[in-house]
Formats: structure tokens, sequence, C-alpha cells
């Protein structure tokens, strides 16, 4: 599960940072140690880790149980050209108004910005919505739209960021028609 990659918990925001400073340029990953709510132990919570990681140029990653006090959460320099997503976009956009972003956080932002993957950062499950374009494509096929009214989450936000992340409009044509078909089939992406 954790890849030779180091598990830390970390008891302060400080903490943390002081990691971050020390070994945001060179360390691969890292698996972070949180506490659950309920758990008896204290660590920083996700939102703080996720807060600090994007102000040195990192994002988390998978979320991993590990037992009834806490979870692993990965958290990884951002890669040459990942996406972003509008909720970290607009953190980062905070972040940047309150000075708190450092070298490495501002270089990802600026790089995003001069090749277009900040104008088009992603919508996340919570928010995303269904294209007009695709959505006619549904009410012309009640089938395929009662099959979509029962997916999972996981699967409906599997097709809705694929057609919102696509670069090429013949592709994203390409796409809605093979999610179509797949929606009258009844089959799922996961």
């Amino acid at each position: 599960m954790t890849d030779e990659v180091p598990i830390i918990a970390f008891e302060t925001e400080t903490d943390f940072e002081q990691w971050l400073v020390s070994n945001h340029a060179d360390a691969k990953a890292l698996w972070m140690k949180i506490a659950k709510k309920a758990s008896p132990y204290s660590t920083i919570d996700y939102q703080q880790a996720l807060t600090l990681a994007l102000c040195y140029g990192w994002i988390d990653g998978v979320k991993n149980k590990l037992d009834e006090n806490y979870f692993l959460q990965r958290f990884t320099p951002r890669r040459p050209k990942s996406k972003w997503s509008r909720i970290n976009r607009e953190k980062a956009e905070v972040l940047m108004a309150e000075g708190r972003m450092h070298t490495a956080g501002l270089n990802e932002v600026e790089q995003a910005r001069a090749d277009g993957r900040w104008d088009a950062a992603y919508e996340s499950s919570s928010r995303i919505t269904v294209p007009e374009d695709f959505q006619a494509m549904l009410d012309e096929h009640p089938q395929a739209q009662a099959f979509f009214d029962t997916l999972s989450s996981t699967n409906r936000y599997a097709i809705l960021y694929r057609l919102s992340t696509v670069k090429k409009e013949e592709t994203r044509q390409r796409n809605m028609a093979k999610f179509l078909a797949m929606l009258l089939a009844k089959e799922t992406i996961y």
C-alpha cells in the first residue's frame, strides 16, 4: 500500500510545513497518517494538509484506510501537465491573495496559466452538472436516462468528468455516443 513511501503523522500544521520546506523539492511522495474524527489521537486534518501542500506545489491523491484511528492520504509533487480542479484553483487563488503561496506553488500556478490548464480546471463530483447536449441525448433515450439516474456517484462522475475534460469537439461527440450506447446496454465504467 505504501510503495516504500514514508508514512508520517503530523500533529500540527507547523510540523507539516517544516517537512515541506525540507522535502518538497526532492521527495517523490508522502503517505500522511491523519486521525479520524472519533480518534483519541490528534493530527492535522485533511483540509489543513491540502492547503499547505498546494502552497508548496504538491497535491493530494489516493486515500486509504489504515485502522480504526487513522486513514492514509497520499500527497505528491504536482506532475507536469496535471489537471487542476476548480476547488484547488480557488484555494490557490485565496492562498496567493493571502501571500501564503511559496515559490514552488506559485511556479505550478504560473505553468498552469501559461499552458491553459488553469482556465480548463475541472469541476468536482459535488459540483459537476450534465452538459446540455448530453442531457438532450439522454432525453431522446429514456432507457439511457433511467439507467444514468441509477448510477453510483463514482460512475456518474466518471462519465461527466470525461465529457468535461476532453479537448477536441470530435472526440467529445464520439465519447457522448459511446457513453449513450453504454447506458443503453446498462454498462458502467467501473
